[in-house]
């Protein structure tokens, strides 16, 4: 039987740890919690769920990740966010994994599927976003500022696992609104930190062509007003990501 770290790392997550834990609990045979110095009850609920709790100063997404992995000493690591949480499908499917023989190079993939203001979306672009998150210990380690991603130290052997991973991510318009807009803001400095331009043409039309692949492609339109809402968001992001772009790199031209 293979043993598993779930890893999580958290800042003021008191209103949702709580789920992600419970969801867990039944398959971990550690947790590993660090947080970058939450003002709330974070560490409490996780003191309670019997979680190893450490404190880090933030390093940014990569780095704290890469941080919570090393602290892991089970065979497999589960890397999930404080506002996820197991379906029953996938809970089972966890279940059966770790009673299995596994690769060393053979990673895990979930389906996730995202609550939008207490409506779960399969449309806009949002479904079925999947995500690999089970590897082995040592295997993989977590690269880029934002959207981060997963270098393998082979080549994985990627298997989807049934059931979703349910992601409890937006209470509000506004807070969908201020995180892609946050997202938008890194992605630009993402471009402009490995040196991407962007000319007239992806900056005038990139936002309208967005909007078309996740409204009518994508089948946002099946969510009437909602669909449309996070649909124009999503356009917004993109074009504010490519104005700030524009803007950094007109100013670095004229400091030249």
């Amino acid at each position: 039987m293979n043993t598993l770290s779930v890893v999580i790392i958290t800042f003021n997550e008191e209103e949702k740890i709580a789920q992600c834990l419970d969801s867990v609990r039944d398959i971990a045979d550690e947790i590993i919690v660090v947080d970058s110095h939450s003002t709330d009850a974070t560490e409490a609920i996780c003191d309670r769920y019997g979680a190893k709790f450490f404190t880090q100063d933030w390093l940014g997404y990569s780095d704290q990740k890469n941080l919570a992995d090393d602290l892991a000493t089970c065979d497999l690591i589960f890397s999930i966010d404080a506002d996820e949480a197991l379906s029953d499908e996938l809970k089972q499917s966890i279940k059966t994994l770790k009673d299995s023989d596994i690769a060393s190079n053979e990673v895990f993939a979930m389906n996730r599927l995202n609550n939008y203001c207490g409506q779960w979306i399969k449309g806009c672009g949002l479904y079925p976003e999947t995500k690999i998150r089970i590897w082995r210990r040592g295997f993989a380690q977590w690269e880029g500022l934002i959207h981060e991603w997963l270098n393998f130290e082979g080549e994985p052997k990627k298997t989807l696992l049934k059931g979703d991973l349910l992601h409890y991510s937006w209470d509000t318009p506004e807070a969908f609104r201020k995180q892609q807009f946050h997202f938008a803001e890194l992605g630009a400095q993402s471009y402009y930190e490995r040196g991407k331009k962007t000319g007239v043409m992806p900056w005038l039309f990139s936002p309208s062509v967005n909007f078309f692949r996740t409204y009518i492609i994508k089948g946002g339109f099946l969510y009437g007003k909602t669909g449309f809402g996070i649909c124009r968001t999503m356009m917004q992001a993109n074009r504010h990501k490519y104005n700030l772009l524009r803007k950094k790199t007109h100013q670095h031209e004229q400091s030249i």
